[in-house]
């Protein structure tokens, strides 16, 4: 994947979300921190983990001025009743993307092309646009929310703070690096 630091492109496509059916685009994302969760199929198994997982850290991310927006090449009537049949998936309160034309995930390089189905993938975008970050993992490889919300709060932090840089493991709250040329070969 070469989308780092590349504005997502334009798209059009209807969610479920809360009950509802909404149609949502780019400019409903653009202004706001978002997360685009990518997972291969509704009805699965590592799928529904993953996104019960993020369901749980959603009212922190609202609290971080994030918005989740998860997607499949499924249709937004099978998200609906994906919802309305899962205990897990039925404590999602974010927006599930129906995108069985594939737009959305073609947009973000993610569709498995021979199968027609989204890579499991997450990107994170930043309020202009721009995607800060992207983690791709194997079929069987499920996500963590908790290392995701480290990593939403690194790049807000980075975004606020120009010229600091935060180290591995950072967390909210640690000391970050300023570079330049009296650290390098200190570190």
């Amino acid at each position: 994947m070469n989308l780092m630091n590349t504005k997502i492109k334009p798209f059009t496509a209807t969610a479920f979300k809360q009950g509802e059916f909404v149609d949502i685009s780019e400019e409903d994302v653009l202004g706001k921190w978002a997360i685009f969760f990518f997972y291969p199929a509704d009805f699965t198994f590592v799928c529904p983990t993953e996104l019960g997982d993020i369901a749980d850290y959603y009212d922190e991310l609202q609290q971080l001025g994030v918005e989740v927006f998860s997607v499949s090449t499924d249709t937004h009537f099978t998200h609906k009743a994906w919802h309305e049949t899962s205990e897990t998936i039925g404590k999602i309160n974010f927006y599930m993307i129906g995108d069985p034309s594939g737009q959305v995930t073609n947009n973000f390089e993610n569709m498995r092309e021979d199968q027609g189905l989204a890579d499991r993938a997450t990107f994170l975008i930043d309020p202009e646009g721009t995607i800060q970050f992207i983690e791709q993992t194997a079929e069987g490889i499920g996500r963590n929310a908790s290392e995701l919300m480290r990593k939403v709060k690194a790049a807000q932090y980075i975004a606020a703070h120009p010229g600091e840089v935060c180290p591995a493991k950072w967390e909210e709250g640690a000391d970050t690096l300023a570079p330049s040329l009296d650290l390098v070969g200190k570190i």
